[in-house]
C-alpha cells in the first residue's frame, strides 16, 4: 500500500477510521452477480493493486456487510502497535479480494488477528459481546459529518484529504507541503507473509 511506504519513510502515524461504503448491505450480507470473469481483461486497479500485493480473484458472489470486520479493525488499532495494526489490514484486504472470504465470520476475522500478531479469542469476545459497536458507528458518523464519500480517504493533520489510491508522489507531496519530516532510516518492509 501506498500509504504504507509514506509511514515507513516520514515520521508520520497512521489512524484507520472506519467508513461504511454501502450501508445499502443488508446485515447478513448479499449475494452479487460478478461483473468480471476470467476472460476480461484486467482493469488498470487491478494491476495497480497486484504491484502492491494485493491480487483481485474475479468471481466474487458474496457481499458482506462490513460492520463487524470495522469493529475488528477498531479493536485490532486500539490492542495492536503499528505493525501489527498494517498487517492485520493487510491480511484482510487479502482475504476479501483474493480469497474471496466472508468479513462477517467471526472465525475469519479472530485467525486474521491471531496471524497479526493479536489475541484473536480477546478479538472474537469483544465482538461477540457487541463492544465495539458504539465506537464504529460514531466514526462512521464523523466520516460521514466531514463529507467523508469513497474508500480509501486519507486525512492529512486533521484538514486535508486525498481521495482514492494514489501513487506514492502525492502522499509525498502533500508531506512536504504539511513540512513533515522524513525518518533518517525508512523503517523496514515487513517480510511477505507465506502464501498457502
Amino acid at each position: 500500500m501506498e500509504v504504507e511506504r509514506a509511514y515507513r519513510e516520514w515520521e508520520v502515524a497512521l489512524e484507520w477510521a472506519p467508513f461504511f461504503l454501502d450501508p445499502s448491505i443488508p446485515p447478513e450480507g448479499r449475494i452479487r452477480t460478478p461483473t468480471t470473469t476470467a476472460e476480461t481483461p484486467p482493469s488498470a486497479m487491478e494491476l495497480r493493486a497486484e504491484t502492491l500485493g494485493i491480487k483481485f480473484t474475479r468471481g466474487r458472489t458474496f457481499q458482506p456487510h462490513t460492520h463487524r470486520a470495522l469493529e475488528a479493525g477498531e479493536w485490532v488499532s486500539e490492542h495492536g502497535d503499528a505493525e501489527q495494526v498494517l498487517e492485520y489490514h493487510r491480511r484482510l484486504f487479502r482475504a476479501h479480494f483474493t480469497d474471496h472470504e466472508n468479513l462477517m465470520d467471526l472465525d475469519v476475522l479472530a485467525r486474521e488477528a491471531t496471524a497479526a500478531g493479536l489475541d484473536g479469542a480477546a478479538l472474537r469476545a469483544a465482538l461477540e459481546s457487541g463492544a465495539l459497536v458504539e465506537a464504529v458507528d460514531g466514526g462512521i458518523a464523523q466520516a460521514n459529518a466531514i463529507g467523508v464519500t469513497a474508500i480509501p480517504t486519507f486525512i492529512f493533520d486533521g484538514k486535508y484529504a486525498v481521495v482514492g489510491a494514489h501513487e506514492y508522489p502525492t502522499f509525498e507531496r502533500v508531506l512536504e507541503q504539511l513540512g513533515a519530516r522524513r525518518r533518517e532510516t525508512p523503517l523496514p518492509q515487513p517480510p511477505e507473509p507465506p502464501r498457502a
